[in-house]
C-alpha cells in the first residue's frame, strides 16, 4: 500500500538544477524531497551527458598523447592500442564518484531521495512508482520544482540500435572504437564528439543541413576550429541532409539528399534535444509543454501554475549545467520568499571540443550589427612561453573593447584551457572593468593567462594609433603608432 508524506518542496529530477533547488530549500530549513528514477541519480548531466562526455574527452587526450605531439612528434602515443575498456574505466569511475557525492550532499542536508518514476496526481501531489509495489509513494508538497532535463531527439524513420546507430546519450557506451563514423548534426554536442573520435584516429564525416556550424561563436574562432578538425581528418558536409541510414553486420551506409553515400562503421545522431516530460502527467497539474516537450516559465522560473516551478534544460535555452544550477537555487529562493538577485546576463559558453572553445560577452558580428564602436586585440599562444612549453601553437585569445570607454565587451578563446581562462574576462566584465586593468595587471609567468595582457596591449596600440591621428600627431608618431598596431 502506498504511503503518503508531506513536504515543503518536491523536486522531480536530480540533475544540476534539481540538486541545487533541493539543497537551497533545505538550507532554508524546509522539508524537501527529490524524485528520480533508479539509475539516473545526478540526472543526464552525471550519467549520459556532461560528466561522461567530458571525462571521455580527458581520457582520450591522455591516452592518445595528443597534447604532446608538437613536442614529441605525430607518432607519439601514451598507449598504442586504446580499447573501449580503457575509456569506460575512467568514465565509470568518475560517474560513480559523482553519484556518491550527490547522494552524500542530499543526505547531509536531510533531503529525502525517492527512487522511482514520478508523475502528477494533482497540482500538489506526486506519485512515485518504485520497482516493487512496496516502494510506491505518494508525496504532497506546498511547492514543486520540475527539473527533468532532456533526452535526444530521434528523427522518425531512423533505426537506432544502440550498436551502430546511436544518439548522443548512447555514444558514451559504444562497445567498440570505430575506424569511421558519421556524425549527423554540427551543434555543440555533435562537434564535441566529432573531435573526440577524430583524436582516436577515427575518420569522421559531419553532416549538417545548415551552411555553417556554431554560428553563435566568433567566426574567426570557428574557422580555426574547423581548420584544426580538418587537419585531424574530419570531413564536413554542410548544406546536406540525411535521407536514409542502412545498417548491416559490418557497418552503415548513410544516404544524403544530394545523392552522396557515406560508408562508415557507426552513425551518431545529434539532432537536438526534447524535454523529458513524457510520463509526468502534466495535465493533471494543469500544465502543458510546447512541441519539443519544454515547459514555459517566467523570470522567476514559475510556471503558469503559481506554486510549480521548472528549471534546467527542460525549460529550454541556454540549457547548460552551470545555468541550471543557478536556476534551481533561485527557484527555491523565489518559492520561499528569500531575497535573491536575478541571474546575470553575463554567462560564459564552453565547448569541449579538441581543442576547446569558450567565450563570454558579445561577438564582433553582434557589435557591428548594433553599431557599437569597438577595437579588438589578439594574443597567439605560439607567442607565449607557456604555449611553447605546453606544445600549443594554434591557440588564440581575442578581446573586444569599446573605443568609447575602453570597457571589455567580449572575450573569445580557442585552445588549451579556454574554458578556464574565460572566467578572467568574465570577472573583469562583471565588475565593469576596462582594458586598462588588463594592461596594468601583472600575471604569473609563464602562464596562458598572460594572453590577456598581450591582447590588451594589442588593443591599446590600435586605440593609440587612432587617437594620434585625431590629435594631429607628427609623421613620426603616426608611423610608430601604425607600426605598433600592425605588429600587435
Amino acid at each position: 500500500m502506498a504511503t503518503e508524506t508531506e513536504y515543503d518542496l518536491i523536486v522531480i529530477g536530480s540533475g544540476p538544477g534539481g540538486q541545487k533547488a533541493a539543497l537551497a530549500a533545505a538550507k532554508l530549513g524546509k522539508k524537501v524531497a527529490i524524485v528520480e528514477h533508479g539509475h539516473m541519480v545526478g540526472g543526464v548531466c552525471t550519467n549520459t551527458g556532461t560528466i561522461p562526455s567530458k571525462t571521455l574527452r580527458e581520457a582520450v587526450l591522455h591516452l592518445t598523447g595528443m597534447n604532446q605531439r608538437e613536442l614529441y612528434g605525430a607518432s607519439y602515443r601514451v598507449k598504442e592500442h586504446i580499447t573501449p575498456a580503457d575509456l569506460h574505466q575512467r568514465t565509470s569511475h568518475v560517474i560513480d564518484r559523482e553519484v556518491d557525492v550527490i547522494r552524500n550532499q542530499l543526505m547531509r542536508n536531510h533531503v529525502d531521495l525517492h527512487i522511482g518514476n514520478g508523475s502528477f496526481v494533482d497540482a500538489h501531489t506526486v506519485k512515485v512508482e518504485g520497482v516493487h509495489e512496496a516502494e510506491h509513494r505518494t508525496l504532497t508538497g506546498d511547492f514543486i520544482v520540475i527539473a527533468t532535463g532532456t533526452t535526444p531527439r530521434r528523427p522518425d524513420g531512423v533505426d537506432f540500435d544502440q550498436e551502430r546507430v546511436l544518439d548522443s546519450d548512447e555514444i558514451v557506451n559504444l562497445d567498440f572504437i570505430p575506424t569511421s563514423m558519421v556524425v549527423v548534426g554540427a551543434g555543440v554536442i555533435g562537434i564535441e564528439y566529432a573531435s573526440i573520435f577524430a583524436a582516436l584516429g577515427c575518420h569522421v564525416t559531419v553532416v549538417e543541413k545548415r551552411d555553417t556550424m556554431l554560428e553563435f561563436c566568433d567566426p574567426e574562432v570557428v574557422e580555426a576550429l574547423r581548420f584544426h578538425l580538418r587537419d585531424s581528418a574530419v570531413t564536413f558536409r554542410f548544406g546536406e541532409e540525411v535521407t536514409d541510414v542502412d545498417v548491416s553486420p559490418s557497418g552503415t551506409l548513410t544516404t544524403l539528399a544530394s545523392g552522396k553515400q557515406i560508408a562508415a562503421e557507426a552513425v551518431m545522431y545529434s539532432a537536438g534535444r526534447v524535454g523529458r516530460t513524457d510520463g509526468l502527467d502534466l495535465e493533471a497539474a494543469g500544465l502543458a509543454t510546447d512541441d519539443r516537450g519544454r515547459i514555459e516559465v517566467d523570470d522567476h522560473f514559475r510556471t503558469k501554475v503559481e506554486h510549480i516551478y521548472s528549471v534546467g534544460d527542460v525549460i529550454g535555452f541556454p540549457a547548460l549545467a552551470a545555468t541550471s544550477m543557478d536556476q534551481g537555487r533561485l527557484a527555491a529562493y523565489h518559492a520561499f520568499g528569500e531575497p535573491a538577485n536575478d541571474m546575470t546576463a553575463l554567462q560564459p559558453i564552453g565547448i569541449y571540443t579538441i581543442p576547446e572553445v569558450s567565450f563570454v560577452g558579445a561577438t564582433e558580428s553582434e557589435l557591428t550589427r548594433d553599431a557599437v564602436p569597438y577595437e579588438f586585440g589578439v594574443s597567439r599562444y605560439r607567442e607565449l612561453a607557456r604555449g611553447q612549453i605546453a606544445g600549443d601553437s594554434y591557440g588564440m585569445l581575442k578581446l573586444l573593447v569599446s573605443t568609447d570607454d575602453r570597457k571589455l565587451l567580449g572575450v573569445h578563446i580557442f585552445g588549451t584551457a579556454a574554458t578556464e581562462l574565460v572566467h578572467i574576462g568574465q570577472a573583469v566584465m562583471g565588475c565593469g572593468g576596462t582594458v586598462d586593468y588588463l594592461v596594468d595587471a601583472v600575471p604569473n609567468y609563464p602562464t596562458f593567462s598572460e594572453a590577456y595582457k598581450v591582447a590588451a596591449l594589442d588593443v591599446m596600440n590600435k586605440i593609440r594609433a587612432v587617437r594620434i591621428f585625431h590629435d594631429g600627431g607628427t609623421t613620426e608618431e603616426h608611423a610608430a603608432a601604425q607600426s605598433a598596431a600592425a605588429a600587435g
